[in-house]
């Protein structure tokens, strides 16, 4: 039986983690949820462990949740399937970071898969990402109206949920290479 994660695997994560975590150090405010927003703070090459943990903290699981996601669905349907660090795209983000050209996208991770047998699978393992997004946006949403999240954990809970509410929606557009597109080509091959 393979493993569930490879060490190439772990090791992409890793690395992947370190580059979002440096990508958006500047990104989030560290306190007053309330009023935080998606705003681009300028930077110059300062170099900040802590500002990295932080923001690793509140992006990496959303993304690698995300991608695990469409990972194991597909290992669920019996296909072959591994999670890689897209290193072209990570390499766009740390190079606009650096640039602080104040937009930043990019694709940080990506799962290649093969053996899919069906529009049905083909669909559920693409949409199996941004419904771990929208489960994670609506629990961080709940966490903190039920007031269930100790006040100093709140602004990074509120900043996870948004970042996964962009990845859920970013991720349903459906035009290629959104998985939305994926998703909806296979509802529609399965109704016609």
């Amino acid at each position: 039986m393979p493993a569930l994660i490879t060490g190439r695997e772990i090791l992409d994560l890793i690395i992947m983690t370190l580059a979002l975590g440096y990508i958006f150090k500047d990104a989030f405010p560290k306190q007053g949820y309330e009023h935080a927003a998606f705003e681009h703070h300028p930077s110059t090459f300062s170099f900040s462990w802590n500002d990295i943990k932080y923001a690793a903290i509140i992006t990496a699981p959303a993304v690698i949740l995300h991608e695990l996601a469409h990972k194991f669905v597909a290992l669920g349907f019996g296909t072959s399937a591994t999670f890689h660090a897209h290193y072209l795209f990570l390499s766009i983000g740390l190079l606009l970071k650096a640039l602080n050209t104040g937009f930043i996208f990019f694709i940080p991770g990506y799962v290649s898969h093969s053996g899919v047998s069906s529009p049905l699978f083909s669909s559920l393992i693409a949409g199996a990402g941004p419904l771990l997004n929208l489960l994670l946006w609506l629990g961080a949403t709940f966490a903190l109206k039920k007031n269930l999240v100790k006040n100093k954990f709140k602004t990074a809970v509120y900043l996870t949920g948004k970042i996964n509410m962009f990845l859920f929606f970013l991720n349903m557009i459906p035009i290629p290479p959104f998985d939305g597109f994926t998703f909806f080509k296979g509802i529609l091959e399965m109704i016609l």
